[in-house]
């Protein structure tokens, strides 16, 4: 199955492979997503920033051992060995904050 970005970016799901537990949720366009799949690396999208590979700055990389694309084509699941935090704060995960 490929990936459908007639609508844009699409929405990519982070899980650790080990523990199953969900790291983040970033962007990505059609360069990520080759660049992912070229690498084994992950690389996202952001409007700010353009195309950034997850790591390059923190060294917090994340080895991508199996994609996943939904039932619509249009997220993927990106099942990641991380090498460090996943969130830009240092915490494991982006999810720890609850809702109120």
């Amino acid at each position: 199955m490929t990936l459908d970005f007639s609508k844009g970016l699409v929405p990519a799901v982070v899980q650790d492979a080990e523990t199953g537990k969900v790291l983040m949720l970033a962007y990505m366009d059609e360069e990520a997503w080759s660049k992912t799949r070229e690498t084994g690396q992950a690389w996202f999208h952001s409007r700010t920033r353009g195309l950034w590979e997850k790591g390059a700055t923190s060294g917090n990389t994340m080895e991508v051992v199996e994609t996943r694309i939904d039932c619509d084509a249009d997220t993927v699941l990106l099942r990641v060995k991380p090498s460090g935090p996943a969130c830009h704060t240092g915490a494991e995960s982006c999810f720890f904050n609850l809702a109120d």
